[in-house]
């Protein structure tokens, strides 16, 4: 009852502005990218892993989006991904879905019903600009997903739209589908205080059952102009582990920033920390991490645009290792990544 009470008022808000809406029909629209990387591995804590190369698409995406009626707009994406374990045998890419919702507009704010983006990192994403390279933390870490199921609420509580929310109520399953009667609730609350600056809460719960329930806390400052973007990132996930066992906590940060040198170049570094052990991280995709041992993430490249909507990134990762003995083998993975945007 208490779900259904924080909907209604929701609802209610949406629906006091007004009756008419600000947005027309739009066309039918094709758009999509892709990415994918020459890649090295110089060193690992694998020792399989160690000297492998070779060529892969590490993600491709066909995004159609449709204006339906004034103030009714529809989304359906389509994602295509290589193996991503340096040891399967898989060859085919495989396409999933995405995104699939419709999204109702008033004024403001707007009702998303489906398969969309949730609110963890859609911000510090974009202030770090280089999901081609790698994920933000919270993502690359497996603390959330990039997609919930549900329903979801966005908007501005002023006309400047310096006050921003996203709340979504969803499964929890990310792209995946419902496997219990559990739900997820996410919550990012967002200021713009003066132009090009951004602070950003987050929070979100997400029930689970046999008392196995997370949480995550987490804060963020941006930049960003025509020239720099720069973000820090700091929370804490915490894991609870069952009845009468202690829960599990995961401090993190991440600073990261990217730097205009010449009018087709572009720098970028970033530095992660995970402040414990992730259990998860022998299953990240593409960089896998010693589950065993606190990670420091340094990530530095240059972006380099020869023509418009092509990209054309060499970089570094490395991951060292501490607070176990002993000490795991260092990683460093060396890339010639391609993006391209249609």
């Amino acid at each position: 009852m208490r779900l259904l009470r924080i909907l209604f008022c929701l609802l209610a808000f949406v629906l006091s502005g007004s009756a008419k809406s600000q947005q027309t029909v739009q066309e039918s629209k094709f758009s999509g990218y892709m990415f994918g990387d020459y890649y090295a591995v110089l060193s690992n804590h694998v020792p399989a892993f160690k000297k492998q190369n070779g060529f892969w698409l590490r993600r491709i995406y066909f995004t159609y989006d449709k204006g339906l009626s004034p103030g009714f707009t529809t989304r359906l994406r389509l994602e295509m991904n290589s193996a991503a374990d340096f040891g399967s045998t898989s060859v085919r890419m495989t396409p999933f879905v995405k995104d699939a919702y419709f999204k109702w507009t008033r004024t403001r704010h707007s009702i998303l019903f489906g398969l969309s983006p949730s609110p963890t990192f859609e911000i510090a994403d974009r202030i770090w600009g280089y999901r081609s390279i790698e994920k933000t933390l919270v993502d690359l870490q497996r603390i959330s997903g990039s997609r919930d199921f549900g329903i979801a609420f966005q908007g501005s509580a002023d006309s400047n739209k310096r006050i921003n929310y996203h709340l979504t109520i969803g499964n929890g399953a990310d792209s995946g589908s419902e496997t219990d009667r559990d739900k997820k609730i996410s919550l990012a609350l967002s200021t713009i205080p003066v132009k090009g600056f951004t602070a950003e809460g987050y929070a979100d719960w997400e029930n689970r059952p046999r008392d196995q329930d997370r949480y995550t806390f987490q804060g963020l400052l941006g930049y960003e102009s025509p020239n720099f973007r720069g973000g820090a990132l700091f929370g804490h996930h915490t894991r609870r582990t069952g009845p009468g066992t202690p829960s599990y906590g995961m401090p993190y940060s991440s600073l990261f920033l990217s730097v205009r040198i010449a009018p087709q170049v572009w720098s970028f570094t970033r530095f992660d920390r995970m402040f414990k052990p992730n259990p998860d991280g022998d299953r990240i995709p593409y960089i896998p991490f010693d589950k065993t041992a606190r990670s420091n993430l340094f990530i530095i490249g240059v972006d380099f645009l020869p023509i418009k909507d092509i990209h054309l990134m060499p970089t570094l990762e490395a991951v060292f290792y501490d607070g176990v003995n002993p000490k795991p083998k260092d990683d460093l993975i060396a890339r010639l990544t391609v993006f391209y945007n249609f």
